[in-house]
């Protein structure tokens, strides 16, 4: 398989970069990114882009590909409401557009979050943006599309990227491993969880944190 991967740098798709180069059903990496991987493979090509909002210039690297694991995203802490909007659901649909358009056999996976509300009137500013995410790209003619919902993440790896509080409560997570785990969920397993659902989607297109868990221990 062929998959590409955004977020690439960020905690959760540079773990899934480091898995899928282990994964042997997987035998290209296509990292579409803002600035050089860190990691680099036989198997890992990098596009450097830097407008997430037009992929004109790139549209031809999602013909091919046999799927897209789509982890690009920040924490509402770190930019404006305007800005985590544009991020978070702006970049997401413009990208989705286009690679369905390239490539309608796509399979398109988007990384959500627990707690993301379709009502879309949630007071939580990520609650109602990734809600609403979900709910435009449900409404796409993907043939395949997965949304993974995972609650706090526990890195195995440490990213210079991750925001100043989510390194300040790390050091909480094992007790919230052993006290609160459906709370919670390892990078390592959520990357394999995702590149699990890339090659078998199941009966359901939505996946809550303890699904996650569950398919990422057994792979």
């Amino acid at each position: 398989m062929k998959i590409l991967v955004t977020g690439a740098t960020g905690m959760a798709g540079s773990e899934v970069i480091r898995q899928a180069i282990q994964d042997e059903n997987i035998q290209e990496i296509v990292a579409l990114v803002r600035r050089p991987l860190e990691i680099t493979h036989p198997k890992i090509s990098t596009i450097i882009h830097s407008n997430f909002l037009d992929y004109d210039v790139v549209r031809d690297h999602f013909k091919d590909c046999d799927a897209c694991i789509w982890c690009l995203g920040i924490s509402q802490l770190q930019v404006s409401k305007q800005q985590y909007a544009v991020i978070t659901y702006e970049y997401t649909i413009a990208a989705a557009k286009a690679m369905l358009d390239a490539n309608p056999s796509i399979h398109f996976v988007f990384l959500s979050g627990n707690g993301a509300d379709r009502s879309e009137k949630s007071s939580v500013l990520f609650a109602r943006l990734k809600g609403k995410t979900e709910n435009a790209l449900l409404q796409m003619n993907f043939k395949k599309l997965t949304i993974a919902r995972p609650d706090a993440i526990w890195p195995k790896h440490k990213n210079k990227n991750a925001p100043v509080a989510y390194k300040l409560v790390t050091p909480l997570f094992p007790l919230i491993e052993r006290f609160a785990p459906r709370k919670i969920i390892g990078s390592v397993q959520l990357a394999k969880a995702l590149l699990h659902l890339v090659r078998d989607t199941g009966e359901k297109n939505t996946y809550e944190n303890m699904d996650l868990r569950l398919i990422g221990e057994k792979d």
